[in-house]
């Protein structure tokens, strides 16, 4: 699953664009304009960089510009449609999207830049301390049975076994799993993960974790 990084002025304002991209198949990510934000790239290790450009801070910044050309990583400005009245305006970046941002046609645009496979591309398994998530044939095994799932609980269990150790919201996760379109409560969230639960973990192995009042996170080390 690629990974796409959006750094924001105001990263609450974006919640709606970080849901949008989960439900079309994107782990996503948001981190504030700061001193530390080139290192908070460098540790996100992103497939891609969404940078929101404004009045304020109209280019893409130096260091971020650096990682651009060390790594290779594509990097798409999110500008709003008044900078685009500017005939000086020159982004550094490998395409741009302009305000309201589009979450369909973002997801266009970042596979179009990103060259990078995605991630377990290289290897058709995800494995975690006895359990094997077989992305070639679907298939889910602990401790070497065949474990039956319906399509909603390997989708659920697919995502947050490919993202260890990060904290999904119950609302993030029916918008990626169930899409926009469904008129189910979050608490369809919570009955999934409790039946997948029932089929994979047992008293010696736990893989998914509950994060109150938050929502769920599979766990981060084997």
């Amino acid at each position: 699953m690629r990974h796409a990084l959006i750094v924001a002025r105001d990263v609450e304002a974006r919640a709606g664009l970080r849901q949008g991209l989960a439900a079309r198949g994107l782990s996503c990510s948001c981190v504030p304009y700061n001193n530390g934000l080139a290192a908070a790239i460098v540790a996100a290790d992103p497939d891609v960089l969404l940078f929101e450009v404004d009045a304020q801070a109209p280019e893409i910044p130096g260091p971020v510009r650096r990682i651009k050309q060390e790594s290779g990583l594509p990097v798409i400005a999110l500008v709003p449609e008044t900078l685009l009245e500017k005939p000086d305006l020159a982004l550094d970046a490998d395409d741009f999207a302009a305000f309201p941002y589009d979450a369909r046609e973002l997801v266009m645009r970042i596979n179009r830049v990103v060259r990078r496979p995605p991630r377990h591309q290289d290897s058709e398994q995800i494995k975690c301390d006895g359990l094997t998530i077989d992305l070639a044939t679907c298939e889910v095994i602990v401790n070497g049975a065949l474990v039956e799932l319906t399509f909603k609980e390997y989708e659920l269990l697919k995502l947050l076994a490919a993202n260890r150790g990060r904290v999904y919201t119950r609302e993030a996760l029916l918008d990626a799993i169930w899409g926009y379109d469904y008129f189910g409560g979050d608490r369809t969230v919570d009955v999934h993960i409790r039946r997948l639960r029932s089929k994979i973990e047992d008293a010696d192995h736990t893989y998914i974790e509950t994060v109150r009042n938050i929502g769920y996170k599979f766990i981060k080390n084997p």
